[in-house]
């Protein structure tokens, strides 16, 4: 049960990290980061709740994973492992009746700040009509609950490694365009994709998708103490009109295009060997990846994620949220480009 603001489950807001570990039997995975600020999350009970402490070491924040987590109750609302769509319509209709504000946060999800509830989705795993588990087609919810005075967007930053704030607010709609809307591109895995040449420089990419400027770019420090006059390293920028993200290392010093990735919603459509790898449910892509491996005897490789893949491209499949399903968004890579 949420109490909010106060408890989730065993945990209350304002333990230290031992009051933590015996609410939880003990339940400690080791691990987690620490920020600059001193704040930092620890993972329990196989990475399916994730605790966040301040600068003093007490639990301001607990997130709760959508597949293992536990479930976690307020009023009639179940609030894991839910449709986000029902659990929207369900959470607004008790809002109202507690006269709380829902807003939405920057995945597009309920936020209800009264509550210190912060709502989110991953993708579902489940088993599948060819027998094994694997990636449904389908999102579910998960949920980040904060003590008084913690933001979503700084407890979430905590457990992500970086601002929060740097993404692209959501309004809450995750149109996907038809397939005979997708410009097609061609890939020749290793070395290009559609105009995009691996090794080329960001205003190169940029020339190549027409000029296009990007919508928004990331990047980091190499270490947070450099913040105030160490060199920022541009990491990815982000194509709109294109419908792609153009990701850079720096094999030399300076940043060269070593991967791209295609929106699932709205990126343009490549294939291999004849299967088409952008805006497809995960379930239909990975079966036609598996029959083509076994149909001509190549090698089958897993990324971490656990996307089954053709061995040799460098190919990375995830997925991209379109409301309450998903859909494939592929990232190519260079030879030596570690996904």
């Amino acid at each position: 049960m949420l109490e909010p603001l106060v408890s989730v489950g065993p945990l209350r807001f304002g333990m230290d990290p031992d009051e933590v570990k015996a609410a939880l039997d003990g339940e400690w995975n080791g691990g987690g980061r620490r920020t600059a600020e001193g704040w930092r999350w620890a993972p329990y009970q196989g990475d399916c709740v994730t605790g966040v402490y301040d600068q003093d070491e007490r639990l301001v924040a607990v997130a709760v994973d959508a597949q293992g987590g536990p479930f976690v109750r307020f009023g009639d609302v179940e609030l894991i492992g839910r449709v986000p769509s029902e659990a929207r319509a369900e959470i607004r209709d008790l809002a109202s009746r507690q006269k709380a504000v829902v807003r939405t946060n920057r995945s597009g999800d309920p936020q209800i700040a009264k509550w210190g509830v912060s709502m989110g989705t991953s993708q579902e795993w489940g088993l599948l009509p060819e027998g094994h588990v694997g990636r449904k087609d389908t999102v579910i919810t998960r949920a980040l609950f904060t003590a008084p005075g913690v933001t979503d967007d700084t407890a979430a930053s905590v457990i992500e490694g970086y601002d929060i704030r740097d993404l692209v607010r959501n309004p809450g709609a995750w149109p996907v365009t038809p397939d005979h809307a997708r410009p097609r591109w061609d890939w020749a895995p290793l070395e290009s994709v559609g105009p995009l040449r691996f090794g080329m420089s960001p205003p190169q990419v940029a020339a190549a998708l027409g000029g296009e400027v990007p919508a928004r770019r990331t990047g980091a420090f190499p270490f947070w103490f450099w913040e105030e006059s160490g060199q920022w390293f541009l990491g990815s920028d982000h194509f709109e009109r294109a419908g792609v993200t153009a990701k850079y290392w720096f094999p030399d010093g300076v940043p060269e295009l070593g991967a791209v990735t295609a929106h699932g919603r709205t990126g343009p459509q490549l294939h291999y060997e004849g299967i088409p790898l952008v805006g497809i449910t995960p379930p239909v892509l990975e079966a036609g990846i598996i029959q083509l491996v076994e149909d001509h005897d190549l090698g089958l490789r897993f990324s971490p994620n656990g996307a089954a893949v053709p061995d040799g491209p460098n190919l990375y499949l995830d997925t991209a949220r379109a409301g309450d399903t998903s859909v494939s968004e592929p990232t190519f890579c260079t030879e030596d480009w570690q996904i």
